[in-house]
């Protein structure tokens, strides 16, 4: 199979409605589309922005493809044009994307593309691919290392849905929080390391014996002294041979607490909460105080919780499929919608109220204020969000510093006021390509782990609970709201005196 190139894993009828604004002269016509979800997965009150680098590599990877590579899809006569313009064709407009890392609420935009119509409009597909796969393992990984103080290793690849979702699933879960991922292609793609112990098979290829475990054990401590040291124990039987052997092990190759590398022991089946407080007392009687657990075994959030609140002696976690495929919710819920043509706002209207969208250009501001209950460096907390037409009056206030008021889309009785000078701001979207060029600066996976590490830290305990979080104030402003019931109320007086003959 040839090399995919991310740009065209598309569907046709972003080609078909292609070839109609060709075909009818509007295809520089100026758009406007934004990227966003309307509902986290799992009752979360957010979701973790993952993808956005792979986006902007795909967009500038648009329109490096021979003529006959669009005949394969758009064959006949009546595509000949259509197929000579797509060929030379590539996104020549502006791309605005939050940071990896980001923490983002239902209906604010992740990705805003303005350019012309065909051009942006061919991205829908490919793009919504990349952010609901990588932002649905991101935003799962963010539970399940919230369920624990302990550190979560992501090593889901053989239950992924595929290679490229093993490789930029291990990155999307590092960044919400796992401490490592097992997927060497992540790693390497990243310049982190990848982690690994060792499998069943490993122990068993030693022969079906107690004698021949411990020749397992030493054989792989022999051959990977300097390095963390963890052996899997539960091959036969965990306390009455498994833990034995590998104290006996670790003593006759010289390892204890002193070893630099660090050393542990791994548990994959059975009661991990009895198994972790019996391995811990048995490692301790024997001078093993160091001597580290790791359990594993199909955990997610729910699972670590409740070994927690048993009292389990686990020092960290495996997880696997739970994060790798968002087993909970495999779906995630980004859409790519219209909000402008021209200069003019626009909307998709629905009897479903969750699907009516918010319109125009539009921008995000995360506002800050300071708080004695801040767990952050520089005292600051979240206050709230608010989603502004670019340009618009709440926006100038904003960044001019000055008094600001912010209203609740839904109760218009609630509001909040800022006095000038008690709060700071920052926008949620940067511009990541310019005039079909890449503007923005990458970050290391390691600078977006602490981003989004700082980034959480500024919401409450509460807005950061897995079950039943306080719901964090996000807003739109009153221009924006404005625009919205305006484009609305025209609709809907138009359908209402609507007729054909």
């Amino acid at each position: 199979m040839p090399s995919i190139n991310n740009a065209y894993v598309s569907d046709k009828y972003q080609y078909t409605m292609g070839k109609s604004f060709f075909d009818t002269g509007r295809k520089e016509e100026i758009a406007v589309f934004n990227l966003f979800y309307r509902k986290a997965p799992e009752n979360n009150n957010w979701a973790v922005v993952s993808g956005t680098e792979e986006v902007i590599e795909m967009v500038l990877a648009l329109g490096s493809q021979p003529e006959d590579f669009y005949e394969k899809f758009l064959p006949g006569e009546e595509y000949k044009e259509f197929r000579k313009y797509l060929s030379t064709m590539h996104f020549t407009g502006d791309v605005y994307a939050m940071r990896e890392g980001e923490i983002v609420f239902p209906n604010q935009p992740i990705v805003t593309v303005v350019g012309p119509i065909i051009e942006a409009q061919v991205l829908e597909t490919p793009m919504l691919c990349i952010l609901n796969h990588q932002m649905a393992v991101a935003t799962k990984a963010s539970r399940v290392c919230r369920a624990t103080t302990h550190p979560v290793s992501e090593f889901g690849s053989r239950r992924a849905h595929g290679p490229w979702a093993a490789v930029y699933g291990g990155k999307a879960a590092q960044i919400a929080g796992c401490g490592s991922s097992s997927n060497i292609l992540t790693g390497v793609f990243n310049n982190v390391p990848s982690t690994g112990t060792m499998a069943h098979s490993f122990v068993t290829s030693y022969g079906s014996s107690v004698e021949g475990e411990h020749r397992a054990f030493c054989d792989y401590i022999k051959t990977h002294l300097g390095e963390n040291l963890i052996l899997l124990i539960d091959t036969y039987d965990t306390l009455r041979c498994g833990v034995l052997n590998a104290i006996r092990s670790f003593r006759e190759n010289g390892i204890d607490d002193s070893y630099p590398g660090g050393y542990g022991i791994r548990l994959d089946s059975g009661d991990l909460a009895y198994l972790s407080q019996e391995v811990r007392r048995i490692l301790d009687e024997h001078g093993m105080k160091n001597c580290k657990i790791f359990a594993t075994n199909g955990l997610d959030e729910y699972l670590i919780i409740d070994l927690e609140r048993q009292g389990a002696k686990i020092d960290s976690y495996g997880v696997g499929d739970a994060i790798a495929t968002s087993k909970a919710a495999p779906c995630f819920g980004n859409v790519y919608k219209l909000v402008q043509i021209g200069s003019e706002p626009v909307l998709k209207r629905s009897e479903d109220k969750i699907k009516l969208i918010n319109p125009g250009f539009q921008i995000t501001y995360r506002v800050l204020t300071s708080s004695d209950k801040a767990t952050s460096e520089d005292g600051k907390m979240h206050k709230f969000d608010v989603t502004c037409l670019r340009g618009d009056s709440l926006e100038k206030k904003i960044l001019a510093g000055e008094q600001i008021t912010v209203r609740d889309e839904y109760e218009s009785m609630k509001s909040m006021t800022l006095k000038a000078g008690t709060y700071c701001a920052r926008p949620l979207q940067l511009k990541v390509i310019s005039e079909g060029k890449r503007c923005a600066e990458g970050h290391t996976l390691q600078e977006k782990k602490a981003f989004f590490k700082d980034n959480l830290s500024r919401f409450s305990p509460a807005e950061r609970r897995i079950i039943n979080p306080h719901y964090y104030k996000v807003d739109i402003s009153d221009d924006l709201y404005d625009k919205k019931m305006e484009i609305i109320s025209l609709v809907t007086k138009e359908i209402e005196n609507f007729k054909i003959d």
